[in-house]
Order: structure tokens, then sequence, then C-alpha cells
């Protein structure tokens, strides 16, 4: 269903992205960010599925900056992992924000834009929804909000958590929803990336949470 293509940061950097646009009149745009495994298999079926639901999806490669074509569809093997750990470190935020932007650019002509993010994207989208013109953000398990609870966000937003996430203390969701009683924050009887492939898949947890980003896009991009 998927093309990739190549988009303009405003700085002038060229960075890759997967588009899945839907059949017929979209409702609307969506980000969909990467986890810390670059833009493999499993985001781009996000964009594909989301696609089905009517938005035109588009995931920009955020390794791009660091290293090109960086997918780590297989992160089992202890070098893959440290090198997918290390360019998750060497994100720098406001670049990022420049490449969110520019996937944005490229996805507002179907209408009003959501994003929604994994892992390190669900971080990413936070921070789009503070800072950039996003219509709503879905935000799944981002260990890096609760280092961003100055400001609100601009936008509707819903959270995803996991109560077994080894990556993300409950101590720091109770922070976050102390911060923003307003903003839903589900936590899920499930681990760290249980919207992810393999082991660490929750279908259970995966399914609700879908549901309540789907029907959270409809209110808020239609």
């Amino acid at each position: 269903m998927g093309t990739t293509l190549s988009l303009a940061a405003a700085d002038g950097h060229a960075l890759g992205a997967y588009l899945a646009v839907p059949e017929g009149r979209p409702r609307g745009g969506l980000v969909v960010i990467q986890e810390a495994f670059g833009l493999t298999a499993y985001v781009r079926s996000v964009c594909d599925a989301y696609a089905k639901d009517g938005y035109a999806s588009i995931a920009p490669a955020l390794y791009d900056r660091q290293c090109r074509d960086a997918v780590f569809d297989d992160p089992t093997p202890p070098e893959a992992l440290a090198e997918a750990r290390r360019l998750r470190a060497g994100l720098e935020w406001p670049k990022v924000m420049l490449d969110v932007q520019a996937a944005i650019n490229q996805v507002r002509r179907a209408g009003r834009v959501g994003i929604v993010g994994f892992c390190a994207g669900g971080s990413v989208a936070w921070l789009a929804a503070l800072s950039l013109p996003v219509a709503a953000a879905s935000c799944y398990y981002g260990r890096d909000i609760v280092d961003f609870l100055d400001c609100a966000p601009k936008c509707p937003t819903i959270l995803h958590f996991g109560e077994r996430d080894q990556h993300i203390p409950l101590e720091d969701v109770e922070r976050i929803r102390a911060a923003f009683p307003d903003i839903p924050n589900h936590v899920y009887p499930a681990g760290h990336g249980f919207d992810g492939p393999g082991a660490r898949h929750n279908e259970a947890a995966a399914t609700l949470a879908r549901s309540r980003t789907l029907e959270f896009l409809r209110m808020h991009i239609g």
C-alpha cells in the first residue's frame, strides 16, 4: 500500500519517509513516529493500518541525520540492540521537531493532522503536541515525557503505558497524571512495547489502545 519518499526539513536536511494513503478521500493526515528500532516493517504496517482507516499516514526516518536507512527489524543481536540504543540516545529534539514538521507538511493537504508515536516516538509525539501544529497526539510508552511537564500540550492528547514496563516506572506515570489530570492516561496489564511485534506484543492491550486511539482520532481529526 505504501511508498517511500524523501522529505526536506526546514534546515535543508533530507530524510526518508514511508507514506501510506487511503483509497478515496482521506479523513485527515497522521504522522507515525518510530520506535527505537527505526522505520521497521512494524512501523510501516502501522501506517498501512491507519491508511485503511482513512488517514494519509507518514513515518519519517528520524535516524537519517545520524545514519541513513538504520532499521533494526530484528533487534535481538547484541550489536543491533547496541546500535539502536546509540542512535536513540543521539536524537536531538529540536532537529527531530524539524523532521516531524516536514512530515506534517507532506500530509497536511489531507486535512487536520494528528500524530501517534511508540517508545522513543511516544516522547516525540508528546513534544510535537507541545510545539507543532498537530490536532491530536497519541503517545505510547514515551520514557521522556516525564522530563517535559512544564508546559501542557497544545492539542488533545492521550497516553498509553504498560504497568510492567521495565523502562518506565509507574511512579513516572503517576507524576505525569498528577501534572495533567485531565489528559487520558491509560495503563495496561502489559510491558514495554506492547503494541510492537514479537514476544513483547500483548494482543489485548494493543487492541484496546488502538481502539482508543482510533476513537480519539475520529473525534479530533475526522
